[in-house]
């Protein structure tokens, strides 16, 4: 498996992209609006890795927004990695993202972590 992201809550998408664009010198490279409108923004550094930038609505969730959202691993087969994973609860069921023309899930891990599974397609 490769590591993919890491997935960062914020509370103001701009303050925060033009932030880690500034003084980290990461470049944008795609983003999408999630089915509830929250913008989601990625970034990608030097070695390829990317940070996604997630806002989260601070009248929603104040305490997320100094939190990881989650971390990513790429996966050849979803279906398979659920199987054999040894995971502590599904968060989120399979299914397919079109804006990354991938299939995803997320899992958790004992402490409780967000662990995404990405399939590309």
């Amino acid at each position: 498996m490769e590591i993919l992201h890491v997935c960062l809550n914020v509370s103001d998408i701009e303050v925060s992209s033009a932030f880690y664009q500034s003084e980290f010198g990461l470049t944008p490279t795609w983003d999408f609006v999630t089915d509830d409108g929250k913008e989601n923004r990625y970034f990608e550094g030097e070695n390829g890795f990317e940070l996604q930038l997630s806002e989260v609505d601070t009248a929603d969730g104040a305490e997320d927004i100094q939190s990881w959202g989650h971390l990513a691993f790429k996966v050849n087969d979803l279906s398979r990695a659920l199987e054999r994973i040894d995971h502590y609860g599904i968060v989120e069921e399979p299914r397919y993202v079109a804006a990354a023309d991938a299939r995803v899930a997320f899992i958790a891990d004992p402490d409780g972590h967000v662990i995404e599974l990405i399939e590309p397609q």
